[in-house]
């Protein structure tokens, strides 16, 4: 067997080992000059070379991606006219996750912007609210200067955003306040239920109030979209991509935007309404209901002062008196009564002597007139507006058939508009007072029903819809959508001699030997046919109802038609505590002269305006000016009644 020869291992001595690490240190430190170098060359060419280059991409290094809110739909009239639109919005946003010095920037903005104190307060409290990129609005509405003034500060304001948009606008301000109602920002509630970041979107409002809120839906639009690339101080440094918003759908309402307007200014510095009807087709041309509220204001955040202002108005302006005003319709309703009565049968040469007041059980009830009207027919009883009429007949007829007819010509109704809602009064009966009070009907409840007092409460859109049905005999419906395929209404099966008489009848109120000589219109061949109706408000120991403290005076109501043998147009007009119809036939007389005429109707209107310290909008500024300086200036004196042919 042959032997491993052992390897013999090198030996090592102090110099070899020396040798060794000498030759390893110079290696790796060679490596390592290398290495040092190669970096040192290429710092230098980033610093020196590509410095821009590079600065860019440490600032470039966040995208943003904002949503645009979508403009919303306009609101036009009959004939295309804006009743709401979109203008051009300069508004201020703090991007709260990019504001680097609070107080100083927000200090340097209120100086900008003159922001009130209560206002810095809410910028504050959104701002610790908010999270992240949720941007917190400052202002919006602000001027062309401010905006530049900003944006020129821009380095020094780290956050904050100036943007261009749009907002809401009205251009006949309060006098389409309640029919429009108003958009605002949208509310905690209102973002909790429907988790949708646009609601939360600087910029956006949704409809509050109004048609601005019924409409909500096809009025909003789509949002659009910028992706931008921004520094970390907030400059923007190119924008990537835009998707743009989608504007929301139109809505095109049967209104007249120049007869609303007309109409509203008409009604001066009383408290009241003016509805106008298509008797072709049931278009409310007009809904005005005064005093209102301007819904730019309430759009761009109604201030304390002027919602205490509004609130606090014993004319209650917030209320929309077309809907929700309801009043003992008075003697308008007695061409409804006689309506009756001629389908019931009752022969309209059927008369009675007036004495001044009829015997009704142990009571007397009087009429207007107290010297009497002698003997008086059914035609006298509507033109001189004989109360002792309606009395004695309405005892003969009873009250369920005056009631039906009520229903049928739209009072007490309930009408399909796309409305919030709507006060639809009452229409008594002996089956309704049974069923609200658990008495019996009584002879001086048919008393009292029949020439608008009592228990009857109506509002001023079923006054014009009597007045239409009453013209046409047809069952027209109020619409305020246009329909170019809307079906003809059908007929309410009145008889042509019957709706012929009540037709002369109301023309002769105005025409004639009525109650109404002034409410005649001042053009050619056109006549006016209408009702006077005056309704109690207080019982007659506290008052005439004349005059005195306005909340004690008499409501003025007048219902009409024109022309008055082939109705094209019907209108009601109600003027609370005006003392009388005095207050109203005026009114209605100049509405109607305004669509045939609109030189003469304006005619009558400025020298009113004058006498009444200007325009709408100016009575509302200088009503806000003595609101904060209460001693400045001295409040108007409320209007007193108009001088009139007869108080019914």
């Amino acid at each position: 067997m042959k032997r491993r020869t052992k390897r013999t291992r090198p030996i090592l001595t102090e110099g070899t080992q020396s040798l060794s690490f000498t030759r390893r240190t110079m290696l790796v430190g060679g490596a390592q000059i290398g290495i040092g170098a190669l970096l040192a060359a290429r710092m230098a060419y980033i610093s020196i070379a590509d410095n821009e280059h590079y600065r860019m991409l440490s600032e470039s290094n966040r995208l943003n991606m904002t949503l645009i809110p979508p403009r919303r739909g306009w609101v036009i009239d009959r004939y295309g006219a804006a009743i709401a639109n979109n203008r051009v919005d300069l508004r201020v946003d703090i991007i709260p996750e990019r504001l680097k010095r609070p107080e100083q920037t927000l200090a340097t903005l209120q100086n900008i912007l003159a922001l009130e104190p209560e206002e810095m307060e809410r910028i504050r409290g959104e701002l610790d609210r908010a999270t992240s990129f949720q941007p917190v609005q400052v202002a919006d509405g602000i001027s062309e200067q401010a905006f530049a003034a900003i944006s020129v500060r821009l380095p020094e304001l780290p956050g904050v955003s100036p943007l261009r948009g749009f907002t809401r606008n009205y251009p006949s301000g309060a006098a389409v306040g309640h029919l429009m109602g108003y958009v605002g920002i949208a509310s905690a509630e209102e973002y909790k239920e429907s988790k949708d970041p646009l609601l939360i979107t600087p910029g956006f409002k949704i409809g509050k109030d109004g048609l601005e809120k019924q409409f909500e839906q096809q009025l909003r639009g789509k949002p659009g979209a910028k992706r931008v690339e921004v520094t970390a101080r907030g400059k923007v440094v190119r924008e990537l991509t835009t998707t743009p918003d989608v504007p929301g759908h139109p809505i095109h309402l049967t209104l007249n935007a120049d007869l609303q307007a007309y109409a509203a200014r008409r009604l001066g510095r009383e408290s009241g309404s003016v509805v106008v009807i298509d008797c072709l087709t049931g278009d409310l041309l007009t809904m005005a209901s005064m005093p209102s509220f301007d819904p730019n204001s309430f759009s761009n955040g109604i201030g304390h002062d002027e919602w205490n202002l509004l609130s606090n108005d014993d004319h209650v302006p917030l209320r929309n008196k077309v809907l929700k005003g309801l009043y003992p319709p008075g003697s308008t309703v007695k061409p409804m009564v006689a309506m009756s009565f001629l389908e019931a049968g009752l022969s309209p040469d059927e008369s009675v002597t007036c004495n001044g007041g009829l015997r009704v059980g142990n009571r007397v009830f009087h009429c207007w007139q107290r010297r009497g009207h002698g003997r008086v027919d059914m035609a006298k009883g509507i033109y001189q507006s004989c109360d002792v009429y309606f009395y004695y007949f309405a005892q003969k007829m009873g009250m369920n058939v005056i009631a039906a007819m009520a229903k049928r010509l739209g009072l007490g109704q309930e009408f399909p508009l796309p409305v919030s809602s709507q006060f639809y009064g009452t229409v008594p009966d002996p089956e309704w007072k049974m069923k609200k009070y658990k008495q019996a009907w009584q002879p001086y409840d048919t008393v009292n029903a029949t020439i608008g007092q009592g228990y009857m409460l109506f509002n001023p859109l079923q006054l014009a819809v009597m007045a239409s049905r009453l013209a046409t005999g047809k069952k027209l419906m109020p619409h305020l959508l246009m329909d170019p395929k809307r079906k003809a209404a059908e007929t309410l099966g009145f008889t042509d001699e019957h709706i012929s008489y009540v037709r002369a009848a109301m023309s002769e109120v105005v025409n004639g030997r009525g109650t109404a000589g002034r409410a005649r219109i001042p053009v050619d061949n056109v006549l006016l046919a209408g009702k006077t109706g005056t309704a109690q408000v207080v019982s007659l120991d506290r008052g005439s109802g004349k005059g005195g403290l306005w909340k004690y005076r008499d409501h003025g109501l007048f219902i009409c038609f024109a022309p008055f043998d082939n109705p094209r147009f019907a209108c009601s007009v109600v003027i609370e505590h005006g003392g009388g119809s005095g207050a109203a036939y005026p009114i209605a007389r100049d509405v109607m002269t305004f669509l045939y005429d609109r030189q003469k109707a304006m005619d009558v209107l400025l020298p009113l305006e004058a006498a009444w310290g200007g325009t709408v909008e100016q009575r509302m500024a200088s009503a806000m000016a003595r609101f904060k300086s209460p001693v400045a200036t001295p409040a108007p004196d409320t209007p007193p009644p108009p001088p009139g042919d007869n108080p019914r």
